[in-house]
């Protein structure tokens, strides 16, 4: 009997690899296939290949659907005949991170990468049912070629369902750094923000094809590229909450070549919806868009490249593996030959709407549009060649408050041509709340001169923001009759797409004074304790209390307690770990921070001795809490700039006053 059982048990383990296996065969040859026939079936002129490859597209999904499926089915029932189920989680592995289980490998995540491409896939063909018809065969073929690409890899090189040899007991369990919400949520965030670039990308390249270089697609890849914008924003923030509450340095930004490529695609993206404004708008910037929409895919491929190799070292990624050659070649042929195209249809590509004077909103655009690209030029060399942090700060930080200042400024510039008096009469509010909050800050002892005039610019900019925002309302309230506060729901809704960018705008503001307070007001010490000792910093002062232990099933978690005191008055106290994972053989760091709306006191603890000395690193993080606030602003505001305009017409007497 017990023979049989084990038996049963090998032959169901097999059939579990077998199966996941065989429909990712099934899903590779149909990709291909698919991407074939619906390639030539437009060009050749045979509807019914395309509606073929078209059901391909849905049958594709619901294949690589039943593959995570399954994957999911063995984390979750703890089969470790799976390599993967037995590299990722254990049977102490909550179901929580069961779920982190699934993307915390090579393997899983790029399963989870070729599923959201299938999803993707066929939102844009349900999307595209009755528009962009020209070009979405060809769309749909470039789509499938990218599913096939990561088909190929999970077939043949990171196999989610090869069998473990020998079969374990017990699997060795999630990363200990992976056990927290922000690996919960960072990768599928900034996953679906990479893969749904894909579809903007098809599109472009399916104008190129197909010579269709009208306006219609543009508008369709907007709403794509707003999204993976979002997307890439949202993911980027949580991994910097993971890394600041997580990592235990203190910091939440320490340009890792990791978190360096999850920045570029957002940059370029940025780049695009701007862009993608002028040309729909006024009929330029179309070469120039084109190639940043290919440029911008690329850059999730190379950032996947870099997060599955060691071609670069980082502590966020997936460290050796045999994909790099497949990368490298496939960034060849997604780069060069849809700029190859570019420069074929370059007769096609140019402006139709004319150039504005030197003071317009226009070349505010592009000079917008420059800066971006360039600070995501430096980001990519300084990522290539090893540039230390502090260069960065230096060179990213200049470029990007020269940015600011433009998005300010670009608000009050009016199209075709701006008046120079005409501008500095519209600048001065914001001018002169700068110059007072510039004194203020000078009268309250912030004696850096850099730092003054940062946190100047940032209140000149949203001064302008509001002003302009008032001036529409004012218009508005002219043209349509009501209060002012009718005036501004009627212009809010009339037109989301704009005053979302603003609330986005305001966001960013907001996010840029909480870098600005952290990283130049921060304070930091550290000191070995005696129970019963103290450390003192600022108006702070922590008593240490002692090291408590306690055993759990995989680990040993150590606790340094610590009573906080503002001045004499007792505030409450810190808890800083230090646990040891016996499956990874690993100390994790879990620092104590006590939030507050102008500073974050940070604790680690760094060692302690048997006599239960221990070391304690402290630190004043100022404005830290602004930075996750302007993040869900800028959120708030990406999602009411996606959300449809009912109000479909002509622009309004408002929006004719103000351009």
């Amino acid at each position: 009997m017990p023979f049989e059982i084990c038996t049963s048990r090998v032959i169901a383990d097999n059939l579990m690899s077998d199966i996941g296996t065989i429909i990712l065969f099934l899903a590779l040859e149909i990709s291909f296939l698919s991407a074939v026939l619906s390639f030539f079936g437009d060009r050749k002129g045979y509807p019914k290949l395309v509606s073929i490859a078209r059901i391909g597209v849905f049958v594709v999904c619901g294949l690589l659907s039943l593959s995570v499926a399954l994957l999911l089915y063995a984390l979750f029932s703890h089969d470790f005949s799976l390599e993967y189920v037995a590299d990722y989680s254990s049977r102490a592995t909550s179901a929580l991170y069961l779920l982190t289980s699934f993307w915390a490998g090579n393997e899983g995540s790029l399963l989870f990468w070729g599923w959201l491409i299938s999803v993707f896939a066929v939102i844009a063909v349900l999307q595209n049912r009755a528009k962009n018809r020209e070009i979405m065969p060809s769309a749909s073929s470039v789509i499938m070629i990218a599913q096939t690409f990561f088909l190929v890899l999970l077939v043949f090189v990171a196999r989610p369902f090869i069998e473990a040899q020998p079969l374990p007991i017990d699997g060795r369990g999630l990363n200990p750094q992976l056990e927290n919400l922000g690996m919960l949520l960072h990768p599928p965030v900034i996953l679906a923000g990479y893969v749904s670039l894909t579809v903007p990308f098809a599109l472009a390249v399916a104008a190129l094809v197909t010579r269709r270089l009208d306006d219609e697609w543009v508008s369709t890849i907007r709403r794509w590229v707003l999204i993976s914008w979002l997307l890439l924003g949202a993911g980027n923030l949580i991994g910097a909450w993971w890394a600041y509450n997580e990592l235990g340095w203190g910091g939440y930004w320490n340009w890792d070549p990791v978190e360096n490529v999850g920045l570029m695609p957002w940059l370029t993206s940025t780049a695009v919806l701007h862009a993608c404004v002028m040309q729909r708008r006024r009929g330029i910037f179309k070469a120039w868009n084109m190639i940043l929409i290919i440029v911008t895919f690329n850059l999730t491929i190379f950032g996947t490249f870099i997060t599955r190799s060691d071609f670069l070292t980082s502590v966020h990624n997936y460290g050796l593996s045999d994909l790099e050659p497949f990368f490298i070649g496939f960034l060849y042929i997604s780069l060069l030959g849809p700029l190859a195209l570019v420069i074929y249809r370059r007769d096609l590509l140019r402006g139709d709407g004319g150039e504005g004077a030197i003071i317009s909103r226009e070349n505010a655009f592009l000079l917008g549009n420059v800066i971006l690209v360039f600070t995501t030029l430096i980001v990519f060399l300084g990522t290539l060649l090893h540039w230390t942090p502090s260069f960065f700060n230096y060179a990213v930080g200049s470029t990007m408050f020269a940015l600011i200042v433009l998005m300010g400024v670009c608000a009050l510039i009016g199209w075709r041509r701006e008046k120079i008096v005409n501008l500095l009469v519209k600048l001065l509010p914001g001018m002169f709340v700068a110059l007072i909050v510039g004194l203020v800050l000078a009268l309250i002892a912030l004696d850096e001169w850099y730092t003054i005039l940062l946190f100047a610019l940032c209140s000149f900019v949203g001064i302008t923001i509001i002003v302009e925002w008032l001036r529409g309302v004012r218009a508005r309230g002219r043209a349509k009759g009501g209060n002012p506060f009718r005036a501004f729901l009627s212009l809010f809704w009339a037109n989301k797409p704009r005053y979302g960018g603003l609330i986005v705008h305001l966001g960013i503001l907001i996010i840029c004074v909480g870098v600005i307070g952290s990283s130049f007001y921060s304070v930091e010490t550290s000191a070995e304790l005696q129970p019963g000792e103290s450390i003192t910093i600022e108006n702070y002062t922590l008593t240490y209390e002692g090291i408590s232990m306690r055993q759990t099933e995989n680990k040993q978690i150590f606790t340094g307690i610590l009573l906080v005191y503002d001045g004499e008055k007792l505030i409450g106290d810190l808890l800083p770990q230090k646990q040891f994972h016996m499956g990874y053989l690993q100390w994790v760091s879990e620092v104590a921070i006590r939030y507050g709306i102008w500073e974050d006191l940070y604790v680690s603890l760094a060692s302690w001795d048997h006599n239960e000395a221990a070391t304690f690193k402290v630190l004043i993080n100022p404005l830290v809490t602004w930075i996750w606030v302007g993040g869900g602003i800028l959120l708030l505001g990406s999602l009411i700039a996606l959300w449809p305009n009912k109000e479909k017409r002509e622009l309004t007497e408002a929006e004719s006053a103000l351009n």
